[in-house]
Formats: C-alpha cells, structure tokens, sequence
C-alpha cells in the first residue's frame, strides 16, 4: 500500500502548468513542522514536500490554496530519476487525490471584491423552516 497524509504549510504560492500531453497540474510545496529536542534546535525543524495535483484538485488548490495556508494532503509517494552529468538522483513526491482547507478563519481567502456584503444581502433569499427536509 502506498499512501502518505501530510499536514503543514504551503511555501509558496501554488504554481499551474500544463504537460506536454496537454493535461494541467499544480505544483506545491508543503512544509511539516517537526518536533525535535530543545538540545536539537539548531537542526533542520521541517520537512519538505513537492506535491503535485492533477485536474479539479490542482484547479481547486491553485485558485484557494496560497503561501502559508495551511492544507491537509493525501496521497500517494512516487519517485523519477534524472541524470545529470552522468549521476542519477532519485527525487520523490506526493501525487495529490485529496486535500482538505486547515487553519482557522484567518487563514481563510478575502471574499471576492466584485461581490460586496451588501449586494450578497441583496440577493438573500430567506427559506421557511417547513420547507427544509430535516
């Protein structure tokens, strides 16, 4: 079985791209804090992650997601190796399948300016308590 969950920072904004065959993704990079000993502080306190997501998921994180958000990402680790100068590395990251919005309220993205909170109002509709189905 191959399944990560992670739950950190974005380190900076969400970044969309299209592939060769056409099909868009968003690449990201979640920071995890990690709990070390106050004798190891001046060791490396996080983890890195490269993230990618595919279709709706990337469209969804691209367009809400931004640098310092917290966000909650499952999913699935692969790794590609590249050769550079005659050296093969391995480099590994998370394939997004979901993903979830953490944080408090203001974490939360700035309502759209071309809607003010009085033409929201305006455009309320009050529903009769009969007529809801619970």
């Amino acid at each position: 079985m191959n399944k990560i969950v992670i739950h950190g920072r974005l380190v900076r904004d969400p970044e969309m791209k299209t592939g060769a065959s056409g099909v868009e993704f968003c690449k990201f990079t979640v920071a995890v804090d990690r709990k070390v000993s106050k004798d190891k502080m001046k060791d490396r306190n996080a983890d890195f992650f490269d993230c990618t997501a595919f279709g709706n998921t990337g469209a969804a994180i691209n367009a809400w997601v931004k640098k310092g958000r917290e966000i909650l990402v499952e999913g699935r680790m692969e790794s590609s190796v590249s050769e550079k100068d005659g050296q093969k590395r391995t480099f590994w990251g998370v394939t997004v399948e979901t993903f979830d919005f953490c944080g408090g309220k203001s974490d939360a993205p700035a309502p759209a300016p071309e809607q003010a909170p009085a033409e929201a109002a305006a455009n309320f509709t009050p529903v009769e308590t009969e007529e809801l189905p619970f």
